[in-house]
């Protein structure tokens, strides 16, 4: 049996690897669940010695095959979770990371499926993260990009936003920014300032909060649909 805590480190390090890639650097998991440096590495060698994780020395640490089944069951239990508290119990956005956080590693097999089930199998989150399947298998990369990397002019699709931060969760809700939401970048500023159209309103976003949305252009889907079909040769 694992501790709560190796499944925290587990889930940590897998979400970090798609966010920046592996390996994963020791001072990198230590900022994202807020702790020293010095426990992530008492964590991690008994990670390693489960088979876990692997280690290079000074380059960071990789998920192994088992390590990476772990974590994906552990996400799934959590994005199951915040699914149903918002859509069944009324849970803000705001709040069900940290209730999820709590929950997930106390959930049978047999909760998990009903779980799913009353939710009718859902594949996203209420932040747009993708729900692992019953196999495990893990979810294939949609190829989204980083609002920040748009320019002005662009037409995107909001697919997913970061939820480990209350107070940045309520800004995007206020203004507008959620998951299926359509906004247009307005404006680019040299030190990195998004304006952005949302259903008419102009919205200002940080550069450091922008680099958390992920989006698909919808530009290039309308560039794609106006452009004349090519004859048979």
């Amino acid at each position: 049996m694992l501790s709560d805590v190796m499944e925290d480190y587990l889930k940590a390090i897998y979400e970090l690897e798609e966010e920046v890639g592996p390996p994963v650097s020791t001072s990198t998991i230590a900022d994202h669940l807020d702790v020293t440096a010095p426990t992530v590495t008492s964590m991690v060698e008994k990670l390693e010695e489960r088979g876990l994780v692997d280690r290079e020395k000074y380059k960071g640490v990789e998920l192994t095959e088992e390590g990476t089944t772990v974590a994906l069951e552990v996400l799934r239990h959590h994005r199951l979770l915040e699914t149903y508290l918002t859509e069944h119990l009324d849970y803000d956005w705001t709040d069900v990371h940290d209730e999820a956080d709590i929950l997930e590693h106390h959930i049978s097999e047999e909760f998990e499926r009903r779980l799913a089930a009353a939710l009718d199998e859902p594949t996203v989150d209420p932040h747009g993260d993708p729900i692992p399947d019953a196999d495990l298998t893990e979810p294939e990369a949609a190829g989204h990009s980083r609002l920040s990397e748009h320019e002005a002019g662009d037409v995107v699709e909001v697919k997913r936003v970061r939820d480990r931060d209350d107070e940045e969760l309520r800004y995007l809700e206020r203004a507008g920014i959620v998951p299926g939401t359509v906004v247009e970048v307005r404006d680019v500023a040299p030190f990195g300032m998004l304006t952005l159209d949302v259903d008419g309103d102009s919205q200002s976003l940080p550069k450091e909060v922008a680099t958390s949305i992920r989006v698909r252009s919808v530009t290039d889907d309308e560039e794609e649909r106006d452009a004349p079909e090519t004859p048979d040769a």
